[in-house]
């Protein structure tokens, strides 16, 4: 089958898990408060209990090696996400969406572990690596489908429980689409290989900057639909924020992809999306309609770019440990987005906003930025030392 029909396949598998199975619960979180489900604080947490289930997902993939074990939970995944989601019809308060929320950060964990590493080999070998990483740009083109989604059932009067319902169709519409055309599952390296010393303290260090990358984005992330809903009093505007976080991030991947490569471009354009990111959270300060829509482009834009950049930084790095070193960063990634709504939720319940929150993201981001920064190339650190 045509690499390009299994690419395409990946794309829209990212798509269907992280922008449905992961991401849904940003637009309905103003649906589930002004139902009287969940407050603001509690959303946090259900927020985060989503992250923990990513972080310990994550965390699993590092071993499946085998083929079997690698179909098992690509395929789980992606049934998950669709069956979690149709579940959430029927959900009611606090401790259901927690519960549900928690399988689907597992499920969408494995299906991006498991797509990362058998796409991004098969774009490679088939001489496209820009469409491998174009494939990045499912889980923005999946967000603005939710917030478009959302914006049809707002108009038109809907409960949370019937836009769930629509997620979870159109989530399996694409499922029976992907099926028959998905990259095939083969062995995946074993963790034994090594590299150097040098290059596991870049990529150890590069993890704690993806885990300030997590706090950092996940506060505008999951709570940008509420942040926008409070400031426009429920109106239809309010519904735009959240696809245009979405289309913003498909572009940026889109955009990245185009870079001319040199020994230390990855670096230098991982390093400009932490600074848009945090310049788009301190926006978000503002809390003026202005304020929102640079917080969803200056966030959206480097959102999805950054995980592609930080994927690349980590197999220029050390090659011969690429996919376990994508678990392991898809770890350290979850281990920020957990700590992100934790904080959002203390920062809601102590100071009954999230402007805290904000402030410690954005510092967060510029904290990851300075750890990049030091981080000269090989190259550059030779001519130094002679």
């Amino acid at each position: 089958m045509s690499p390009l029909l299994r690419l395409l396949a990946s794309f829209i598998a990212l798509m269907m898990a992280m922008g449905i199975g992961r991401f849904a619960l940003t637009p309905q979180l103003p649906h589930l408060i002004s139902e009287g489900q969940v407050d603001l604080t509690a959303a946090g947490l259900i927020a985060a209990a989503n992250y923990l289930g990513y972080f310990l997902g994550a965390l699993d993939a590092m071993f499946a090696r085998r083929p079997a074990q690698v179909r098992l939970r690509l395929l789980g995944g992606l049934w998950l996400c669709v069956l979690l989601t149709l579940a959430s019809f029927w959900a009611q308060g606090f401790w259901p969406h927690l519960v549900l929320r928690f399988g689907t950060g597992v499920a969408s964990a494995w299906v991006l572990v498991m797509i990362t590493a058998l796409s991004q080999p098969l774009a490679q070998a088939a001489g496209r690596p820009r469409l491998g990483a174009l494939v990045f740009a499912g889980p923005g083109l999946g967000i603005m489908l939710t917030g478009l989604l959302a914006l049809g059932s707002n108009l038109l009067g809907q409960r949370s429980a019937t836009l769930w319902l629509l997620y979870a169709a159109v989530a399996w519409l694409m499922l029976l689409v992907i099926l028959p055309i998905l990259p095939p599952a083969s062995a995946r390296p074993s963790a034994a290989s090594q590299g150097n010393a040098a290059s596991e303290h870049s990529v150890a260090r590069l993890g704690l900057v993806y885990a300030l990358y997590g706090v950092g984005y996940i506060i505008p992330a999951t709570f940008l639909s509420q942040m926008a809903n409070a400031r426009f009093q429920g109106q239809w505007q309010a519904d735009l924020f959240w696809p245009g976080f979405g289309l913003a991030a498909a572009i940026g991947v889109a955009l990245v992809s185009l870079r001319r490569h040199s020994p230390d471009s990855t670096r230098q354009w991982l390093i400009a999306t932490l600074w848009l990111q945090a310049l788009g959270v301190f926006a978000c300060l503002l809390g003026s309609g202005l304020g929102l829509v640079l917080g969803a482009l200056l966030c959206g834009t480097p959102f999805l770019a950054c995980m592609q950049l930080v994927m690349q930084r980590s197999r220029e790095l050390a090659p011969q440990s690429a996919q376990r070193n994508a678990g392991l960063l898809t770890a350290c990634f979850a281990v920020g987005q957990l700590s992100g709504p934790l904080l959002a939720a203390l920062s809601s319940h102590f100071n009954g906003n999230l402007h805290l929150a904000l402030i410690v993201a954005g510092c967060g981001l510029l904290l990851g930025a300075s750890l990049l920064w030091q981080q000269r190339p090989e190259a550059q650190r030779c001519t130094a030392l002679s």
